[in-house]
Formats: structure tokens, C-alpha cells, sequence
């Protein structure tokens, strides 16, 4: 069994999607910091100095009444809120990720399409040279190939 579950494991498939899981968690990470230390810093500063990340609002007050400056300051008094903010960081990041996603599958299918595009070829068995696929004869050597 542990044989069985190795050749799984080392499966180029199981390996590639390993790789791409990594890379995208990576990704992940630089998009949240691309959202929230570069993209909203702006948007806020031209909404009137608005940070989104302490967007909030306050449903229940906690254990010291507000208002509250940050949210920070709300979750340590124990208030409950709903943090819209967050959730608009959040959803920048997504679009970004979304987006770059887009980009890469679209890059992969046109490569496809090229790869698609390029006349297949085969080996001549008697000399080894590449031969097109629709070939009858090796233009090398002349051998007959077998279709």
C-alpha cells in the first residue's frame, strides 16, 4: 500500500498541482499586499482619507460604549461589527487573483492553439530522422513508412 500511495504521490499531476497550490497561495499573499499596502492607501487618501480596513460598523457596543476610532479599538472594546472594509480589501484581492488567473489560462490556450497549429511529425524507424506525419516515404533515406 505504501508503494501504491508513493507512485500516486509522484505522479506528475498530483506533483504539478502541489506546485501550482504553492505558487497560488504565494500569489494570494502578494495580491492581499498589493490591495492593501499600494492599491487603497490612494483610493482612501482620495476619498477623503479614508482606511478601508477600518471601515466598520458597530452593531452592539461592548463592554466600553463607543464610537470607536478603528476597528481594532472596537474588537478589543468586544463590539460586534460588521467590517465592509475588510471585506472591500478582500474583494479587490479577488478580482486581482481572478483576473491574473484570466491572464495565465488565456496565455496556456494560445500556446495550445500554436502547439495545435504546427505540423505533427514522426520518426523514421529505419534512419531516425524527423518525418511529417502524413508522410509515405522518408525524405532522408526513402524508406516506405508504414502508416
Amino acid at each position: 500500500m505504501l508503494r501504491e500511495f508513493k507512485t500516486f504521490a509522484m505522479r506528475g499531476n498530483v506533483v504539478d498541482m502541489a506546485v501550482g497550490i504553492l505558487v497560488g497561495g504565494a500569489f494570494g499573499t502578494i495580491a492581499k499586499s498589493l490591495v492593501t499596502d499600494i492599491l487603497m492607501p490612494p483610493l482612501g487618501l482620495l476619498l477623503g482619507g479614508v482606511d478601508f480596513a477600518n471601515l466598520f460598523i458597530t452593531l452592539k457596543d461592548g463592554h466600553r460604549p463607543g464610537p470607536y476610532e478603528t476597528l481594532a479599538g472596537a474588537q478589543e472594546a468586544g463590539a460586534v461589527t460588521i467590517s465592509y472594509g475588510v471585506f472591500l480589501n478582500a474583494l479587490v484581492s479577488f478580482i486581482i487573483v481572478a483576473f491574473a488567473a484570466f491572464l495565465l489560462v488565456r496565455a496556456i490556450n494560445r500556446l495550445q492553439q500554436q502547439k495545435e497549429s504546427v505540423p505533427a511529425i514522426k520518426e523514421c524507424p529505419h534512419c531516425l530522422s524527423t518525418v511529417q506525419e502524413g508522410a509515405s516515404r522518408c525524405p532522408y533515406c526513402t524508406s516506405a513508412l508504414v502508416p
